[in-house]
């Protein structure tokens, strides 16, 4: 039940792709692969890290931790139990050619099947 409340409000915002509405550079890492959804549901440098790269996934990361720990009280779950799931709703929201990490801790490129998620995903 944790499970499906944390997975409908994390769709509700935060853990998706919305970002890259926001801020063009995001946008453009996103699409270049440079950047990628992790497990654990935050942003991920793929490659190369540069100062630029990680000012981007540092701010975003910064506001995710901030609602997954609103949303995470709310709904009675730990920080980690609130942001894995929002880190799977958010690896299942990934569009083709993006990035995103497998369970193993690879980086895979979504393709048009579903991606490799966690176990422990809903």
């Amino acid at each position: 039940m944790l499970a499906a409340a944390v997975a409908a409000t994390a769709l509700g915002g935060i853990a998706t792709p919305a970002f890259a509405q926001r801020d063009p550079a995001y946008a453009a890492a996103r699409a270049s692969g440079e950047v990628g959804e992790k497990m654990d549901g935050y942003l991920g440098i793929v490659g190369a890290e540069t100062p630029e790269l990680r000012r981007i996934v540092n701010d975003i990361n910064i506001k995710r931790r901030a609602v997954y720990a609103e949303r995470a009280q709310a709904n009675n779950a730990t920080l980690e139990e609130y942001a894995l799931t929002a880190g799977c709703q958010a690896i299942l929201a990934t569009s083709p050619g993006e990035k995103y990490q497998a369970p193993d801790g690879s980086w895979q490129t979504r393709s048009s099947s579903a991606p490799l998620r966690d176990s422990r995903c809903p």
